[in-house]
């Protein structure tokens, strides 16, 4: 590829992403050169700041055409541009929390985390805007290892140790799996692009190649089902959760587990879609495969969540329940599955951060991390009580929140393309988890609390808070806020299928 054929590539497509690359390599050299003395906490604001210019850059390019640049393996198009839209809202919010995060026993290095965090988040952009198996393997594990290394963050820690060590063995073999079915779509088809693999694969009729896409399929989807903690294979999930510094466990829980449902949707609905399997394709064929996965995370999720007295150990595996949810839309291929996705990860964002950005404030002040420390909550701060009550209900899908009418699109969804059993099961699960959620709210406004003392509260939480307030009642209220900027600026199938 010579000089010109590069410049001639529409690199302003890119611009998001050379924005954020920018402002990492900004703040490691910053890290590098500036004295020790220098609290690194005010990285998190310029971090904020460059995530907030990449944001405001991604809602000019909204209107645009979809682009793609370097062969195809770069698709700017609306379903990257939707989903790097909660990517970066995500991304911000991480930045709020990091912003007045201090363990007890102080993190010696604390610059890092800023720039690791947005390579990161560059890896799951990169994911987003893929059109080739190559790049979304790069994305991918650009955001793996820096998760890893920031899992692992609190040296001192044993716990966050164990989380790194952990994590890192998971993924490892995660990636393996997920490698090993990549291989076999090049076998199959001659060629990395995924338009090309779709087109290849459509004309295969012979059973033994079809037997092999199958395998493939598997081998993809089990070990992406890792990457987003799906049962049976969430085992991780908890202990990571737990061992990690809490604005890394909020990115876990929600900014990687978009990012993994990105790429599942990506390859998923570009490749298996199209490839024959009988008579039908071979997505529709493996429904009841996901069907299953998806019943068990969320009966897994849910009732392993009712025995947990830790707070972060309680939302891991609530995070687990949410995700088979999300696999309940996915399973049921119904006309709405993008958007009802997509709006319930953004619901999931807001009532989530916050969640955590609460927890993050009384983990810190008690350094203990048992549901016992927020007894009485409601007469230390009632700002925080009132809010955390809100967070969880609309967790639990109490009508008048965003998570109700996450839920409600998923369900309505699955009921449209005839899957009565599993849409029944949603409900039924919905139900147990009120156990633990009322659980939380029963010690937050109807147990004493052992101390009266104040809770302090930094301004970048404050914000935090209300910012995701905001966000709950007011998608839960007016969901057409969010769904009339998603339809407004999507045309899905020209983006999958367009060479």
């Amino acid at each position: 590829m010579d000089v010109n054929t590069l410049l001639s590539f529409e690199w302003g497509a890119m611009a998001p992403e050379f924005i954020i690359l920018g402002v990492a390599t900004l703040l490691s050299l910053l890290d590098l050169f500036v004295k020790p003395s220098v609290d690194r906490r005010q990285f998190a604001y310029l971090g904020l700041a460059g995530i907030i210019v990449a944001l405001g850059m991604l809602f000019t390019q909204l209107d645009q055409p979809a682009v793609q640049i370097l062969e195809n393996t770069y698709r700017l198009d609306s379903f990257s541009k939707v989903f790097k839209i909660l990517l970066l809202l995500g991304a911000g919010f991480v930045m709020l929390m990091a912003a007045d995060y201090e363990p007890k026993e102080k993190l010696e290095y604390k610059g890092e985390f800023y720039y690791l965090f947005l390579t990161a988040l560059l890896g799951a952009m990169i994911m987003a805007s893929s059109g080739d198996l190559i790049t979304l393997f790069v994305g991918l594990e650009l955001l793996s290892i820096s998760s890893y290394i920031l899992a692992g963050l609190r040296k001192r820690h044993i716990p966050s140790n164990e989380a790194a060590m952990k994590y890192v063995i998971n993924g490892g073999i995660s990636t393996a799996i997920t490698l090993f079915g990549m291989s076999y779509l090049y076998g199959l088809a001659g060629s990395t692009n995924l338009i090309v693999i779709s087109t290849q694969l459509k004309g295969l009729f012979s059973p033994e190649l079809q037997f092999l896409t199958v395998i493939a399929f598997f081998m993809i989807f089990v070990g992406l089902a890792f990457k987003i903690a799906s049962a049976p294979f969430h085992m991780w999930a908890p202990d990571v959760y737990e061992g990690a510094p809490m604005p890394v466990t909020a990115f876990l829980s929600i900014v990687s587990k978009t990012a993994g449902f990105v790429i599942i949707l990506r390859i998923f609905l570009t490749i298996f879609s199209q490839t024959p399997a009988g008579s039908t394709s071979l997505l529709v064929g493996m429904g009841n495969y996901i069907a299953i996965l998806a019943v068990v995370t969320m009966i897994v999720g849910n009732l392993i969540a009712l025995r947990q007295r830790n707070v972060k150990r309680l939302f891991a595996y609530s995070s687990i329940a949410h995700a088979g949810y999300v696999l309940v839309a996915f399973m049921a291929l119904s006309p709405f599955i993008l958007d009802s996705i997509w709006f319930y990860l953004l619901a999931y964002l807001f009532m989530n951060f916050g969640a955590f950005a609460i927890l993050q404030l009384i983990v810190t002040k008690t350094g203990k991390e048992d549901i016992g420390e927020f007894a009485g909550l409601y007469r230390k701060s009632p700002f925080l009580a009132i809010s955390l009550g809100v967070f969880i209900l609309s967790l639990a899908g109490i009508p008048g929140t965003a998570g109700f009418m996450a839920k409600l699109n998923i369900f309505l969804g699955a009921l449209f393309m005839e899957h009565y059993v599993v849409a029944a099961i949603m409900i039924g699960v919905t139900v147990i988890s009120y156990i633990y959620y009322f659980g939380l709210l029963g010690q937050i406004f109807f147990r004493p609390a052992e101390d009266q003392e104040r809770i302090k509260l930094p301004i970048s939480i404050i914000v935090l808070i209300i910012l995701c307030l905001v966000g709950t009642i007011s998608l839960g209220i007016f969901p057409n806020l969010a769904l009339d900027v998603f339809y407004q600026n999507t045309n899905f199938v020209l983006d999958f299928f367009q060479e």
